[in-house]
């Protein structure tokens, strides 16, 4: 698996939800893209697709940041758990946060995998549930609170997955994003 952000499944759509939530206009934006206010508004009414570049900087505007104090407690509360569990943000599979008994299953300290995507380990059948997130409403804001799953092994030594149940909940932060806390069940 490569290990790059994922697609965004509606980007004009998760650009418009970012400026609103960080009241944002659309001529500031513009600013930010290094684009004119009508671009923006073509990307938010779907008219206009974005660039690669313009892409990237969204998915980074729109990547998950544990910044304020409930978002620490979350991490600390993950990190602490006896449960084989990981935090994610939701987006980008970065690793945020991960508990001792998942931690044990890798072949490198934690320190060295936070902030790296996991998506590279991903098992096919994880990979199908996540392509399935996009017209599921996963991102919406009446999306389920959890999704559980049967998913096969990966190959992979350092961040191994076994066979097994695993339950996905999304959780939104502080700061307007996501992340999804990833149990083994």
């Amino acid at each position: 698996m490569p290990d790059t952000l994922l697609p965004l499944a509606l980007p004009g759509i998760a650009l418009r939800r970012w400026r609103l939530l960080h009241r944002v206009k659309q001529l500031h934006a513009a600013q930010l893209f290094g684009v004119t206010q009508s671009t923006i508004s073509r990307w938010e009414s779907g008219t206009q697709s974005m660039d690669c570049a313009a892409h990237k900087q969204l998915e980074h505007l729109l990547a998950a940041r544990l910044d304020g104090a409930a978002d620490q407690v979350l991490a600390r509360l993950v990190s602490e758990s006896p449960r084989p569990m990981h935090l994610i943000c939701d987006l980008t599979h970065r690793l945020l946060a991960c508990s001792p008994g998942r931690a044990a299953e890798f072949t490198r300290p934690v320190s060295e995998l936070l902030g790296l995507s996991l998506w590279r380990f991903a098992t096919p059948d994880i990979v199908s549930k996540e392509l399935a997130l996009k017209t599921s409403g996963w991102r919406d804001a009446l999306a389920p609170p959890a999704l559980e799953f049967t998913t096969g092994a990966n190959d992979s030594l350092l961040v191994p997955i076994r066979p097994g149940r695993c339950r996905w909940t999304r959780i939104p932060l502080s700061d307007g994003t996501a992340a999804r806390l990833v149990e083994t069940l």
